[in-house]
């Protein structure tokens, strides 16, 4: 693997370990800014909203600019945003601080993996897109489970504090390693590239990857209170149990990537089924600390293995504006985030927190109707197609 692709790697896994990292300290930061859990968990909330706004909009904005200048800018408020929230004495900073940081996050996934595929032998784009993306995976494993590590012996302040370092040493590597690459759109405006959202086919998709991963992100967002304080887990347990959660959601994308290029929408349909299922047992369990640590690596291994086959579905739908592609995807997911924390909230301010488990599942219901529905549709549009070639050859 080349020092350009591994120099990318370590910012997304910065990066992305500090939008993850919330649900392991979440009851930390409650408590020593003196607020709720359902409070610090709009913390997530507002990173989803910040990535839902900023995604879109400033990846058409800055699509024209060179991506190495631009990346480099969006890491440095990266850098200032992260320090802020480990330097923040009350909550509402700590909550603006989460939001700035979200503004730029898509948008440098988006532009990271422009410059990664520009620049990867002929032949070699898809899989080296993969290896980068496997930093995501890789902050799942290891960086939110090390950094509920940090913030449980150190303090939360001191994870967001690894954080910065983590990102400032990406931003340095950035610099020397990482070759200039050009503007991925040669013309057009902004305005231009966000039609794409004007497309039915678009918004199905967009509407599939919110809804459907909404339940798993409920679950997610309040998994430390969950494992600790309705499955009786040690606080020291949920550092763990996250490792055990990213193995799952490495093996279940690697997996569910394999599935969804033999059979999208039915493979995309049955591990949403089975997702389902896997969160009602989890309620079932959920008094067992035995039962529930193996129902941790499904419940990772399910949810992650639908990720790559919305991923594909949001690409080719999107294919009119290839460079908002990618920021279509993290907008939809983070979309599901903002809502999950705020029902899952919700709910546990009245039945309380294990009854998260079953309105994950229904919520995840949803998302299966609405697949049934996208794979109808393709299949309609399919034959409609088919048939109106039939019928412009027929008099040859």
């Amino acid at each position: 693997m080349s020092l350009k692709l591994l120099s990318l790697m370590l910012c997304v896994f910065g990066i992305t370990t500090g939008e993850f990292v919330i649900a392991g300290i979440l009851p930390d930061v409650a408590g020593d800014l003196d607020v709720s859990i359902p409070a610090a968990g709009l913390l997530v909330t507002a990173y989803a909203i910040g990535m839902i706004l900023g995604g879109p909009v400033m990846t058409a904005l800055t699509a024209r600019y060179p991506r190495k200048p631009l990346i480099v800018a969006l890491l440095a408020v990266v850098v200032v945003g992260n320090l802020a929230s480990a330097l923040a004495p009350v909550y509402s900073v700590l909550f603006v601080a989460r939001v700035v940081t979200a503004l730029v996050t898509a948008t440098f996934f988006a532009n990271a993996i422009v410059i990664a595929a520009s620049t990867a032998p002929e032949g070699k784009q898809a899989s080296t897109v993969s290896k980068l993306v496997f930093g995501m995976n890789l902050s799942m494993m290891l960086g939110a489970p090390i950094g509920t590590f940090i913030g449980n012996h150190f303090g939360w302040r001191a994870t967001f504090g690894t954080i910065t370092v983590v990102c400032l040493v990406g931003l340095l590597l950035v610099l020397p390693l990482v070759p200039a690459v050009e503007s991925a759109t040669s013309g057009g405006s902004a305005v231009a590239e966000l039609r794409v959202f004007r497309d039915r086919s678009v918004q199905l998709a967009i509407l599939i990857t919110a809804v459907a991963n909404m339940g798993l992100l409920m679950v997610f967002t309040y998994f430390a209170p969950l494992l600790t304080d309705v499955t009786g887990f040690a606080e020291g347990a949920v550092a763990v149990l996250l490792l055990v959660y990213g193995v799952g959601a490495a093996v279940g994308n690697f997996t569910g990537g394999w599935l969804s290029d033999r059979a999208l929408m039915p493979s995309q349909i049955g591990l949403l089924g089975l997702l389902t299922a896997g969160l009602v047992v989890m309620w079932a369990v959920s008094g067992s600390t035995v039962a529930s640590a193996v129902m941790v690596f499904v419940i990772g291994a399910l949810g992650f293995s639908v990720i790559p086959g919305m991923q594909t579905r949001v690409l080719t739908t999107a294919s009119s504006a290839p460079t908002l592609a990618i920021a279509v995807n993290a907008s939809a997911y983070q979309i599901a985030a903002a809502l999950a924390g705020w029902i899952g909230g919700r709910i546990i301010d009245g039945p309380g927190l294990r009854p998260v488990y079953l309105a994950a599942a229904a919520v995840t219901v949803l998302g299966i109707l609405l697949s049934c529905y996208a794979w109808y549709r393709d299949r309609a549009t399919a034959g409609t197609g088919m048939e109106g070639q039939t019928t412009e050859t027929s008099p040859a």
